[in-house]
């Protein structure tokens, strides 16, 4: 008999002897999980200041302009301050609500699929649906209301109420 158990450290499914008896191992990994107690850094609008900074480990370069960076911000170069920004934040704001050309790409998405509903659609017709009933015809209709005038159905308040048979014409 075999029996699995979850393993905590490793996340695979580990299989364990029961009676003497050892089968093949069929471990699948699991993708690894987020711990959402350590802090994390994102780019939102509406929380201006993420858990921590962008870039976790920095370079000798990088720790050199930190360490410029504790001195009077005069001294610094305009270049050397948006890469103290770039240290801390990934996107500006305005990088965050520049427009994407996703648009397209669902707008073609869309296209494409009306158009293919639009063939299978007249593929039906020609393929699936019977002929159109000669009923549905302009003179087969035509008949069919003189037909109902001569037969005075619902004279009351129908055709025949709004036909004048004296003059041969709607009243």
């Amino acid at each position: 008999m075999l029996r699995l158990v979850s393993g905590l450290v490793s996340r695979r499914l580990t299989p364990v002897c029961v009676g003497g008896a050892r089968a093949a191992s069929h471990a699948h990994d699991v993708s690894p999980s987020v711990d959402m107690s350590k802090p994390m850094y994102w780019d939102r609008t509406d929380v201006p200041l993420p858990d921590k900074r962008f870039k976790d480990e920095l370079s000798a370069g990088d720790k050199s302009l930190k360490e410029k960076e504790k001195g009077s911000w005069k001294h610094l170069s305009n270049d050397e301050k948006i890469a103290l920004y770039r240290l801390s934040f990934h996107q500006t704001y305005a990088e965050m609500h520049r427009p994407s050309s996703e648009w397209k790409t669902v707008l073609g998405g869309v296209f494409i699929f009306l158009g293919f509903t639009g063939l299978v659609v007249i593929w039906q017709n020609i393929y699936v649906y019977p002929p159109r009933p000669h009923t549905f015809e302009p003179e087969w209709q035509q008949k069919q209301l003189q037909r109902m005038l001569d037969m005075r159905i619902n004279p009351v308040e129908g055709f025949a109420a709004k036909w004048d048979y004296e003059k041969g014409q709607w009243k």
